[in-house]
């Protein structure tokens, strides 16, 4: 069995932690780096859920994608609840490791992952980076559609094959309006009107677009918007997460068992609809 310094070491390699953001916090927040792992979880969030699910599955490292401290801390007290979760992974022997904007612009990354479960070809990154002379690492993907759709179809076939969610797929736009190219970035997603404007695509998908945003995109252009729910379109990654390390596990003779939380940790429980609404038609209901 490997330790767990060596899966790590593995991790790192896929996602190195100097190509994060200078604001973000990743890497191994609790573990001692000589334990062995035989057992690894995926999940998008480093929750009370998450954490349990890892101590019933018996589970020696969950790694995520969102850190636990992001902005730091003077406290992991065990009647905080970011700190009940540091005791509870120290307790039971097990090690989390982080990787969130070091995966966003990975190659693959998060936003491969979300391409991928709606059956988009890629093209290219919405946001190349400069340091990458292949051209494949960046934020987002500009990527059109593996037959033509409308954005009425795009949001039908986000809302069925992205995690079921209380929010489900909101859309701003002609419902009707041929779809070509697409953008997509998991996660918030609205700080990248710009660079979806200069990709000229027809459609732009990712998460937690705000009011004023989206009002002064669709004013500017008939670019179509389609949000979803943050976690969402996040989760894809963690399957591809763990295909990665299921892949250098056998290439070193590791045999981890590697698994994926299917436990939905997106803060929204439920949705109400309005007493009138409209359908993605345009007419009242």
């Amino acid at each position: 069995m490997p330790r767990l310094s060596e899966v790590i070491a593995a991790l790192d390699n896929l996602w190195p932690a100097e190509r994060a953001e200078s604001w973000d916090a990743v890497g191994t927040v609790v573990g001692d780096p000589d334990q062995e792992v035989t057992r690894v979880l995926f999940a998008v969030d480093p929750v009370r859920e998450t954490v349990d699910e890892a101590v019933k599955l018996d589970a020696d490292l969950l790694v995520t994608h969102h850190p636990l401290y992001l902005r730091g801390t003077t406290t992991v007290a065990a009647s905080t609840f970011k700190g009940r979760v540091v005791h509870t992974l120290i307790k039971n022997d097990i090690a989390l490791h982080v990787a969130h904007t070091n995966a966003d612009t990975a190659d693959p990354g998060v936003s491969d992952a979300l391409a991928g479960a709606l059956d988009l070809r890629i093209l290219r990154p919405l946001v190349p980076d400069p340091s990458d002379p292949a051209g494949r690492r960046g934020l987002g993907r500009v990527c059109e559609p593996d037959r033509p759709l409308t954005v009425r179809e795009l949001a039908a076939r986000a809302a069925e094959r992205l995690p079921a969610t209380a929010q489900g797929i909101r859309v701003a736009g002609d419902p009707d309006a041929p779809v070509r190219t697409v953008a997509v970035s998991g996660g918030s997603g609205d700080s990248l009107f710009d660079h979806v404007r200069a990709a000229g695509v027809d459609a732009f998908l990712t998460a937690d677009l705000r009011h004023h945003p989206v009002s002064e995109a669709r004013a500017q252009s008939s670019l179509a918007l389609l949000d979803a729910a943050h976690w969402a379109t996040e989760w894809p990654w963690c399957e591809l997460a763990a295909a990665q390390l299921d892949e250098i596990s056998d290439r070193h003779g590791w045999d981890l068992r590697v698994h994926v939380s299917r436990t939905v940790t997106d803060p929204w429980t439920a949705h109400a609809a309005s007493a009138t609404t409209t359908d993605t038609s345009g007419a009242p209901n």
